[in-house]
């Protein structure tokens, strides 16, 4: 199967060796995104709410160049590093699944990349 990388400026350039998003067959397969800002590829800092927001501006912006939406996401893994803030997340997380539902798992992590509060991936079909 022919894969297809993913790219767009509007989303955080990646940090290492992978890609945004890469397309399999009908599925798209996102990398996890954190709070980095597509501009300055830097850290944004302040609440788990607003981070939240960043990932998710990040997510859609990719989802976006893949010509696709939120109700489109199959499946989402949430990492946080406290799982206190999973209330804030599911609040900011939820406004962007209003009908649709995909399937989803949260884990708490020790660490992010960067100091990220949290960090999203999903999957989704084309």
């Amino acid at each position: 199967m022919k894969l297809e990388i993913v790219s767009t400026d509007t989303a955080p350039a990646a940090i290492g060796p992978y890609s945004q998003a890469v397309k399999c067959g009908n599925l798209l397969f996102c990398s996890g995104q954190i709070p980095l800002d597509p501009a300055t590829g830097e850290m944004i800092g302040g609440t788990i709410t607003q981070q939240a927001e960043r990932v998710m501006e990040n997510i859609a912006a990719v989802l976006a160049t893949a010509g696709i939406g939120f109700n489109d996401v199959i499946k989402s893994t949430i990492f946080l590093v406290d799982m206190a803030d999973f209330a804030a997340v599911n609040e900011v997380y939820g406004s962007r699944f209003t009908a649709h539902k995909p399937a989803r798992s949260t884990v708490a992590v020790a660490m992010l990349p960067r100091g990220a509060l949290l960090e999203i991936e999903i999957i989704a079909a084309l």
